[in-house]
């Protein structure tokens, strides 16, 4: 019996400047490039093992059996790395997200970009992190740039082979930074992300709008991070996340994510700031407000908080590492 075990955590990350579209579903080629902070509060760990006595590929998550669909995803990404290795063995993937609960917080990222490292490890490819960062993008988009810890930019490309992320060079900026997550609604979306950003690319009257203002975002956000100015790098985050939300209301049928909870946190954001506390929000395809605040700031702005939402609704997250492959054991 042939037996091979890899094994993986990675921490979720949050898109600063945002990705939405795709210019290749198939090959998840992302329209305009995108700049992110992976962070230290959410994880994957991801535990792949492949042997010639399976007769199928089995997915857990969380300890439970996951039906069809979800495998059937799970194993289509799987036959990539099947395919790069030269192997025909099934799997038994178990995954477990750490993420709070109820927080209602995408895992995709953290997720796929766990099962890349796992599966990739467990067959005995030792892909270089850009390499390991194209294979994550094929399962999941934002998923190639939780390979790297701190700030991280996925670039487009324009085939299979150049559409990855890479490290921004950060001086540790990032280590002056919190990210204070406002959860307001756990339910089931509406739209999905996926369906989202295909309605927007295809109908949109603003996309094209957005499209031609990121690359200006990503060159003020890399400016930021070079000077260390927190006030530019809120400024074109929040700027950011508001142009890409914008872009979902003149869709055919228009669409949004937020509720009035996100409202009510995006106007708190604003009325700090303008009572001089530093702060500034970003939200992605869900109704959840994240906060970026300085470390310094962080107890001042959770204090702020607690008088409009309960305790159980705000998540404190710092900067979070690269993915770890931690095992790769083989056994004959």
């Amino acid at each position: 019996m042939h037996m091979y075990k890899g094994h993986a955590r990675a921490y979720t990350n949050i898109a600063l400047i945002k990705y939405w579209g795709k210019a290749d579903q198939q090959l998840i080629l992302p329209m305009n490039n995108s700049l992110s902070l992976t962070l230290d509060a959410f994880y994957t760990e991801t535990s792949v093992t492949f042997s010639s006595e399976f007769s199928e590929d089995q997915f857990y998550l969380d300890h439970q059996l996951q039906d069809k669909k979800a495998t059937d995803k799970i194993s289509r990404f799987l036959d990539l790395i099947r395919e790069k290795a030269q192997s025909q063995l099934f799997a038994k993937v178990d995954s477990q997200n750490f993420v709070p609960t109820a927080a209602g917080l995408a895992s995709s990222a953290s997720g796929l970009a766990a099962l890349a490292g796992a599966a990739s490890a467990a067959l005995g490819l030792s892909l270089e992190e850009k390499e390991l960062s194209r294979l994550a993008r094929r399962g999941s988009g934002s998923a190639c740039r939780s390979v790297y810890g701190g700030f991280a930019e996925w670039q487009k490309g324009d085939s299979d082979e150049t559409s990855y992320a890479v490290p921004i060079v950060s001086n540790s900026f990032e280590d002056e930074l919190s990210m204070i997550f406002v959860v307001v609604n756990d339910q089931q979306k509406d739209v999905s992300s996926r369906d989202g950003m295909q309605r927007t690319v295809e109908t949109s009257a603003f996309y094209d709008g957005w499209l031609a203002t990121v690359p200006q975002d990503l060159a003020k956000a890399h400016t930021a991070i070079t000077d260390k100015d927190f006030q530019a790098l809120g400024e074109v985050t929040e700027a950011s996340a508001l142009k890409m939300h914008g872009t979902t209301l003149a869709a055919a049928p228009p669409f949004t994510y937020w509720s009035a909870e996100s409202m009510r946190a995006m106007n708190l954001v604003r009325q700090l700031r303008n009572q001089g506390l530093s702060c500034y929000f970003t939200m992605d395809a869900g109704p959840n407000v994240k906060i970026l605040v300085q470390r310094k700031d962080e107890a001042a702005l959770l204090g702020k908080l607690q008088e409009h939402f309960s305790a159980d609704q705000l998540i404190t997250a710092h900067a979070g590492p690269g993915i770890k492959i931690t095992t790769k054991e083989v056994e004959a």
